[in-house]
């Protein structure tokens, strides 16, 4: 007997060591190769497991800030990780499950996010609610906010303000969501649904309606600044930089438009709509009409650089390489310089795929919560394309040649000392 209970709990004691290991074998199934990797000159920099219960949920949405990854799913929950290290901040159920939902957005502090007509602002570092409010129409697109307002666009053509500090008031009043019309700053009324995610710089707020108009509002007192209009309805999201907003029309043009006052500073005629958001990195602004194929145009002059057929997916991009998708789902890498085809990685199991224009790594997930994190070989510091102003200070290491230099030069200044 004492023997039977000895071998019970040696494969307990087994089973507890084993189980982990194969579950961790079983979650990574899948991944990319270092090996398969490094001919692109690629690595992992890490990978991990969105929360959620792969049997009834799917990943919806993933997006991105200069320091989180998000991913929420399709029952309601949203897992934060750090997008350097891919450590799991946080995971959070919000709402009820399987409602309409919108990518999540993010300020300095706090990330945003909307579920059915519920939004819900958390602390990004803790995954903490700090209130909730309900929203006085359906949402149409994301939201987008600064430090102070939040703008949300809806089905009716509405652009609702909402003011942070005075839903921190009603919050500290314990008045939500029941009071939530309360912190509605401003609405502004278009005629028909608003088509696009609202761009705002802090001052200005820009809008796109699919009554084939880009508004330009103050912020704070909802005053028009300008006006821009299209032959016809606007065709995709807005691109934007810290001075331009790049606007795709059904009229088959993309614009460039001054962010200060809605002048055109160039356009560019393609042969089919261009349904995803225009992309810019640096110098390089990246189009992708219907049907496929990759035009890559000149940011200050909107002059073609180069072309690339079958791409349907802008990725990413570090300083040489570009990532896009193919037709039929693979990963392609290129050269930003002239369009070229280095090679095509077959990952069509990580069919969730993150536009990463912010900074120079490459985010892929499937359907089931499984997440990878790509970066250039050695690349251990992140380059931020959409936000350089945020780049980490990098500390600077002298060579050794230097400081066998300069403790010659404190050699040689201690001789002279004593000379003296």
């Amino acid at each position: 007997m004492r023997g039977f209970i000895t071998r019970v709990i040696l494969t307990v004691c087994v089973l507890s060591v084993v189980a982990p290991a194969f579950a961790q074998r079983n979650l990574s199934q899948g991944l990319p190769s270092q090996r398969v990797l490094a001919r692109f000159g690629l690595e992992r920099a890490w990978w991990s497991h969105a929360t959620m219960n792969p049997a009834r949920e799917k990943v919806r949405h993933i997006s991105l800030d200069e320091e989180h990854l998000y991913m929420q799913s399709s029952g309601g929950v949203t897992t934060a990780f750090d997008n350097e290290t891919g450590k799991r901040l946080w995971a959070v159920q919000l709402g009820r499950r399987d409602l309409p939902s919108y990518p999540a957005v993010s300020n300095g502090d706090q990330v945003l996010i909307v579920n059915g007509i519920q939004m819900f602002v958390l602390d990004k570092f803790t995954g903490e609610i700090q209130w909730e409010i309900r929203l006085p129409k359906q949402p149409s697109t994301s939201p987008a906010m600064d430090d102070r307002k939040v703008y949300v666009g809806m089905l009716d053509g509405s652009v609702f303000a909402f003011d942070i500090r005075k839903i921190n008031e009603l919050y500290e009043e314990n008045m939500l969501p029941q009071w939530s019309a309360e912190s509605v700053l401003w609405r502004f009324k278009t005629a028909k649904e608003i088509a696009a995610p609202p761009i705002t710089t802090g001052l200005v707020v820009t809008l796109a309606s699919y009554d084939r108009s880009l508004y330009a509002l103050g912020s704070s007192d909802r005053k028009l600044r300008w006006q821009f209009e299209t032959d016809r309805k606007i065709s995709a999201p807005l691109g934007q930089t810290k001075d331009a907003i790049f606007l795709a029309s059904e009229d088959l043009y993309v614009y460039c438009l001054d962010i200060s006052n809605g002048q055109i500073q160039w356009d560019f005629l393609t042969s089919f709509p261009v349904r995803e958001t225009p992309r810019v990195i640096g110098e390089q602004v990246f189009l992708i009409p219907d049907r496929g194929g990759m035009f890559c145009l000149s940011r200050s002059f909107g002059e073609l650089k180069w072309t690339q057929p079958n791409i349907r997916r802008f990725l990413g991009a570090t300083r040489t390489r570009l990532f896009t998708s193919d037709a039929v789902g693979n990963i392609v890498v290129m050269s930003r310089e002239d369009g070229s085809s280095l090679g095509a990685l077959p990952l069509r199991g990580f069919d969730v795929r993150l536009e990463n224009d912010r900074t120079n790594r490459l985010y892929l997930a499937t359907s089931s919560g499984l997440v990878v994190c790509l970066r250039e070989i050695g690349q251990e510091f992140p380059t931020y394309h959409k936000n350089p102003d945020q780049q980490p200070i990098l500390p600077i290491f002298a060579s050794e040649d230097e400081d066998a230099d300069d403790d010659a030069a404190d050699d040689a200044a201690d001789d002279a000392a004593s000379d003296n």
